[in-house]
Parts: C-alpha cells; sequence; structure tokens
C-alpha cells in the first residue's frame, strides 16, 4: 500500500512498546487508528495521547488469547470506521526458562497470546480484508527467535517460529488468490519494550512479584541477557520505520534487528546448508 492517508490501521498490543510505536507512526502518516491492548489504563493514555496529536483513535479493550475479544475488535473497527486497511497482529508475551521448569499455566498462556493471538486476528480480518477488495496488509509481529533458537526460550521460540510459518503460509494463500492484501512478518531484534515485564499480564498472577520466581541458572541467564540488550535496544520507532517501509514495497520480512543479533541467523541458515549440528551463537556467553 502506497497511499495511507485516511486508511484504518488495526494494532493489537498498542499500548506500549512495538505497537505504541506502530500506532504513532501510523498517526503520522494520517492513517485512523483502532488500538487493542489488554491494558484498559495504558490503553487508554495512549489513545489520549494520539487524540492529543490529532488522529482518530478508537481504543478497544482486547484480550487477543479470546477469540471473540478479537472478532468483537474487528466490529468495532467496522464501527468505528467502516473498513480496514493494515492489520497489526503485534501483541506477545516472554516466559523465559526451559519447558521442565515453566508451569503449564504458563506455557499455555504464551501460546494463546504468541501464537493463537495471531491466528486470532488472521481468521477475523482476512475475510475482512478480502470482502472489502482492493489493498490492504497483514503484519505479524514474530521475533529473532521466530528465526533462531536461543538457549532457555524454549516456548517464546516454539511460538515466534510458529508466526513465521503461519505468515509465509498465508503470504503464499492470499498470493495464489491474487489479491492486493500483501503479508508482511517482523522478527525485531533487541527494543526497548516492556516484554520483560509480561508476567503482569499473566491471568492468576495478581500482585505476585515476577522477580520473584525461580528460574534455573539458565533461566537466569537468558533473563539477564535480554534485560541488559532490552535497556539498551533500539527504539521501537525503528521498528515501525521498518514496517511501513516494508508495506509500501510489499515486502515480506521485516528483520530490523542489530548485526550482532542477525548473526545468529546467518549461523543458522549455514548450519542448515552444510546439515550441521547447531551450536551456540557468538553473541550468548555460555552460563558459568
Amino acid at each position: 500500500m502506497q497511499e495511507l492517508a485516511e486508511r484504518v490501521a488495526v494494532i493489537t498490543g498498542a499500548a506500549s512498546g512495538i505497537g505504541r510505536g506502530i500506532a504513532e507512526a501510523a498517526a503520522a502518516k494520517q492513517m485512523r487508528l483502532v488500538l487493542a491492548d489488554i491494558e484498559p489504563k495504558t490503553l487508554d493514555a495512549a489513545a489520549d495521547a494520539l487524540r492529543a496529536a490529532g488522529a482518530e483513535v478508537a481504543a478497544v479493550p482486547t484480550d487477543v488469547s479470546d477469540a471473540g475479544a478479537v472478532t468483537r475488535l474487528g466490529e468495532a473497527a467496522l464501527d468505528h470506521f467502516g473498513a480496514v486497511h493494515l492489520v497489526c497482529n503485534n501483541a506477545g508475551v516472554l516466559v523465559a526458562g526451559s519447558l521442565w521448569e515453566n508451569s503449564l499455566d504458563e506455557l499455555r498462556w504464551s501460546v494463546d497470546v504468541n501464537l493463537w493471538g495471531v491466528i486470532h486476528g488472521i481468521r477475523t480480518f482476512v475475510p475482512i480484508l478480502l470482502e472489502q477488495g482492493g489493498e490492504g496488509h497483514i503484519v505479524n509481529t514474530a521475533s529473532m527467535a521466530g528465526l533462531t533458537a536461543a538457549p532457555y526460550l524454549d516456548i517464546y521460540n516454539a511460538t515466534k517460529h510458529a508466526v513465521v510459518a503461519l505468515s509465509e503460509t498465508l503470504h503464499k494463500e492470499l498470493a495464489m488468490l491474487e489479491s492486493g492484501v500483501g503479508v508482511s512478518v517482523v522478527c525485531p531484534g533487541l527494543i526497548q519494550t516492556r516484554i520483560m515485564e509480561s508476567a503482569r499480564n499473566q491471568p492468576g498472577t495478581g500482585d505476585r512479584d515476577p522477580d520473584a520466581r525461580t528460574l534455573s541458572e539458565g533461566g537466569n541467564f537468558i533473563t539477564g541477557f535480554l534485560s541488559a540488550g532490552i535497556d539498551d535496544g533500539w527504539p521501537p520507532s525503528r521498528v515501525a520505520d521498518a514496517i511501513f517501509d516494508a508495506v509500501a514495497a510489499q515486502r515480506f520480512y521485516v528483520i530490523p534487528a542489530q548485526e550482532p543479533v542477525k548473526a545468529g541467523l546467518y549461523q543458522r541458515l549455514d548450519e542448515l546448508r552444510e546439515e550441521r549440528n547447531p551450536a551456540l551463537p557468538g553473541i550468548f556467553s555460555e552460563p558459568s
């Protein structure tokens, strides 16, 4: 899509981080916004700030793990603006640690948000885009964890690899249909977000201190590595700019990641081509 002014963008996980960055970039392009997030107060604050800057905004509290909630999000977008053109399935959470040190509730929650959230978004919005006809675009947020496999991110890696696979499949299906709907998958590197605070939105945790969770040495290693990298990471606006460049160019892969992070991807590609065993990427140090 080249012309974005007055078109409608639906963004999940829009209250903070990458989602907020996408919303701000979309507003700067004079798009009309439907913002969705599970945190109502933060969502309202983001919507108010964008309205104050002149954007047309509808804020819809949404739990993307709930199929009915995402269906209602689609209905709200059509009720407010009559159409949808850009859909960013962006909401995501991170649970660190090996499979056997995570509870089943944590694992299911990760799959429900990271994978089923994207599935619900595709099932809700692709039919709308196809029925409308004309141009449209789906943007699914994965991660570099969808292209590589860092240790002690077992369930996160699995869900993000699945998002990449779903997105690639959808891209091919829409091309076969000769539709005007494009697809992009976003695989960011280390970005300044609140993803390390994901537990704040996990059902049933109440006011539990996420730092009080007991992890193995490896789980603590990856948590410390990611926390430090995110603190020094790129701003979400850099991801948003890359997304809109890709939408304009109809480009599938969007990989706004630091070169040392991308090196892990290049290493994995070499391992696949040469059919050799996976090795720890150079960006990581072995836990002591």
